[in-house]
């Protein structure tokens, strides 16, 4: 299969997938209970006219086709609508927030991938102590939620020793943004860098053994050039696999993280209109959450071929 023809048939696929992910996501929160008018009226009785106007203005009252037809023509046009609690352009509240998430998610990813790396390769070449010390250091890293190792980093390096700020993101331009988004990003990343380490560590094991790597040896290949040439490379695939879920799983986590720090970013925006029954806010949202996590996957895709042969396009399977 072609680069390009493989490269158009995902994209058909995420199309189809998207309009199906739209379609459950704009119908799953008129499931839950409540709506929209209780939360405009806080509490107060309204008259029939005035309820009837609510209805009216958000279209609550249309057919539930109808009305999903109308917004995913919208959507379609760059219009996710109004947001009932911030009464502005669910668009105009992306753009503001979705930047910080953003960077959060680029320097997390930039510290699973730095350490995550290097603790797996380190287990794995050495052996012995630094293995054992490595794999029960990622065994807590893997073992502490995210909302714990944010309130955890806060006490000891925010409210302790003082070194980072313990919430928002700052007035100061990006610098500022990203002194601000270091310890989220940290709480972000731990869980990631021991599942990071520890498929590293076993990708290079298993390649450690194989048959290739003795042959190298038996020619008198120095130790350095076999691991960098025929482990860690051979094992970029297992990785890059790997690294898909990561940035999928950060996507998700961000919700928390940028609720315990009070990031102003869409994670945090998420949780808010949802305990409100914003509903365009969190359509727009989640649908953009779900156009991401298949983006990465494309990506994924598309690139495990040209990091190892042995793997063919639409597979992610390398050969025995």
């Amino acid at each position: 299969m072609s680069f390009l023809r493989f490269a158009l048939r995902r994209v058909a696929e995420m199309a189809a997938t998207l309009l199906v992910a739209s379609f459950v996501v704009f119908g799953a929160l008129y499931l839950a209970p409540g709506n929209p008018a209780s939360f405009l009226l806080a509490g107060r009785s309204a008259s029939p006219e005035a309820l009837a106007a609510i209805n009216a203005q958000y279209h609550l009252d249309d057919p539930f086709l109808v009305r999903y037809l109308r917004w995913l023509g919208d959507v379609l046009h760059g219009d996710f609508g109004r947001s009932i609690t911030y009464r502005t352009d669910v668009s105009r509240l992306l753009a503001d927030r979705l930047p910080t998430t953003l960077v959060l998610i680029a320097m997390s990813l930039v510290v699973v991938v730095a350490v995550g790396l290097l603790l797996g390769r380190i287990a794995a070449v050495r052996g012995g102590a630094t293995d054992s010390a490595i794999l029960v250091t990622t065994t807590f890293a893997v073992g502490t939620p995210s909302f714990v190792a944010a309130v955890l980093l806060q006490g000891v390096f925010a409210v302790d020793l003082g070194w980072f700020p313990s919430s928002g993101t700052g007035e100061g331009g990006f610098g500022d943004l990203v002194r601000h988004l270091v310890l989220p990003s940290v709480a972000l990343a731990l869980y990631l860098i021991g599942m990071l380490a520890r498929v590293t560590r076993s990708a290079m094991l298993e390649a450690l053994d194989s048959e290739h790597v003795t042959v190298a040896r038996s020619r008198g290949v120095p130790e350095r050039q076999v691991v960098r040439r025929h482990v860690f490379r051979n094992s970029l695939g297992t990785v890059l696999t790997t690294g898909g879920l990561i940035v999928s799983t950060l996507l998700v986590c961000t919700i928390l993280v940028e609720t315990a720090f009070s990031v102003g970013g869409i994670g945090q925006l998420l949780e808010l209109s949802t305990t409100t029954k914003d509903f365009p806010t969190v359509q727009a949202i989640s649908l953009i959450i779900v156009a991401l996590f298949m983006a990465v996957n494309l990506l994924v895709d598309l690139a495990l071929p040209l990091v190892d042969p042995r793997v063919t396009l639409g597979s992610r399977r390398a050969a025995a």
